[in-house]
């Protein structure tokens, strides 16, 4: 029978020399032998359970629970290897999930493509100020409806979110500019026809949705004073212009 030495062992194991007089020395692996010098030597059967208390040990068993289950008269190896078999399997199904997320979030990080926090959805309002408009969203479109359409933005990357904010942006500009003109006007139209792409990014915004929204644009104390800070009027005309589209447009859009 072939016999190792601890320095044999220790390299074959990818253990200590350390650690396996520390296994000796509470009883959970003694060594076969040892030589007329006292060198201690292993065997085969100290290989093998050697190997079971490595896999226990990375199950984070305790060694004393470890060298219980070995020393159990009922303990039976074959079993013992199926089952750390079975764990092994889960363990590796688990990693490779965790290494596909690790390797999707590496390649948004790459792209920009990270999704958006609520500090940076709600950019520029205060926590109070952010609730009471989620709050207010909640009542006016119900709990499911705001949900999704959080959903949805937090997974713009945040150059999509720039993008759709200048875009935002540019039509108000627009728009303001139009003040005073027939709400119906082609040019008008064209605008809000714009606008109504820009709220898209956020949610699915039929006709009864849109006129829900151009109502809350002049109801809406802030919402008001938002418009009206780029041009006196713009509020009202622009609400007064989403209520045409929505009949002319998107009411149409929805008949059979």
């Amino acid at each position: 029978m072939r016999a190792y030495t601890i320095g044999q062992l220790a390299k074959m194991a990818g253990v200590s020399v350390r650690t396996l007089h520390h296994y000796d020395q509470i009883g959970l692996l003694e060594p076969t032998s040892r030589t007329a010098a006292g060198y201690r030597l292993y065997g085969e059967a100290d290989l093998l359970r050697l190997q079971q208390i490595l896999f226990f040990k990375e199950l984070e068993m305790p060694l004393d629970e470890v060298r219980q289950v070995l020393d159990d008269p009922d303990f039976d190896q074959v079993t013992a290897l199926q089952r750390h078999r079975q764990m092994v399997e889960q363990r590796m199904e688990r990693l490779s999930r965790l290494l596909g997320t690790i390797d999707r979030t590496i390649e948004r990080l790459r792209e920009g493509t990270m999704g958006l926090t609520d500090d940076e959805l709600y950019e520029g309002f205060s926590k109070e100020t952010r609730e009471r408009y989620r709050r207010e969203a909640r009542e006016r479109y119900g709990v499911e409806r705001v949900e999704a359409s959080e959903r949805k933005a937090k997974q713009m990357s945040k150059e999509e979110w720039k993008a759709v904010g200048a875009e935002g942006e540019a039509v108000t500009q627009a728009l303001a500019a139009l003040v005073g003109r027939d709400p119906s006007d082609p040019e008008v139209q064209a605008q809000v026809a714009r606008h109504h792409a820009w709220v898209e990014h956020f949610y699915p915004c039929g006709g009864e949705v849109y006129r829900g929204l151009a109502t809350m644009y002049v109801d809406h104390p802030e919402f008001r004073a938002h418009y009206e800070k780029y041009r006196a009027g713009l509020a009202e005309f622009l609400s007064a212009a989403m209520l045409v589209y929505a009949e002319r447009v998107l009411d149409k859009a929805a008949r059979p």
